[in-house]
């Protein structure tokens, strides 16, 4: 898609992107306290220092993939939040699922790409490591790897408006906020569903 190789769009969606995994990892830190979550491959034993924020910027600057990965990459990571609702998105596991999400999404979208060490180098972890999140997160999928221009779309529409909403004055901004208060943090689309009326990985 052309408009995203304008070089002031992606930027703005990786911070919204990144905001929008923040806010859904820290939501679902408070509800382990309430409500048990199996542990994974991509589960750390402490919660790593380097921000969600730096950490998809690294990715973004060292990747070197083609801008629609991570359009890609955020729609894999609802389809596997979706499918393994055990497993939510929290600070123990956000940045390794984000790291696989990116290089799967590489894989499956471009022409070339990196290898698995070299992602593991980006994401600062072992290639023996790398290997494995891979393997999880494509049984993980299902292997359901092929995404829809309608989906794309979809999910590409929602993050541009909500990346523009932030960039608007604060009254236009809550009077957004407001209509969907009383919606979960984590709602996914029903890809099988073509009018596309339910929600997503949103805040």
């Amino acid at each position: 898609m052309a408009e995203l190789e304008n070089p002031n769009v992606m930027p703005n969606l990786i911070t919204f992107l990144s905001s929008l995994l923040q806010k859904l990892a820290e939501s679902n830190d408070v509800n382990r306290r309430f409500k048990a979550q199996k542990v994974s491959v991509f589960h750390g034993l402490s919660r790593p220092t380097i921000s969600i924020q730096n950490y998809l910027d690294r990715i973004y600057k060292y990747a070197n993939c083609s801008p629609c990965c991570f359009i890609v990459a955020y729609v894999y990571l609802d389809r596997f939040a979706q499918r393994r609702p055990s497993l939510p998105i929290n600070s123990f596991n956000v940045h390794r699922l984000l790291i696989t999400s990116v290089m799967v999404a590489a894989k499956f979208m471009d022409d070339m790409y990196y290898n698995n060490a070299y992602y593991a180098k980006v994401g600062g972890i072992s290639t023996t490591e790398m290997n494995f999140l891979e393997v999880d997160f494509l049984f993980g999928l299902g292997f359901q790897l092929n995404v829809t221009p309608n989906t794309f779309n979809t999910y590409y529409s929602y993050l541009k408006r909500e990346t523009m909403l932030q960039q608007c004055p604060p009254s236009i901004v809550e009077s957004s906020l407001s209509l969907g208060r009383s919606l979960n943090l984590h709602l996914c689309f029903n890809e099988e569903d073509s009018t596309h009326q339910n929600q997503q990985l949103a805040v």
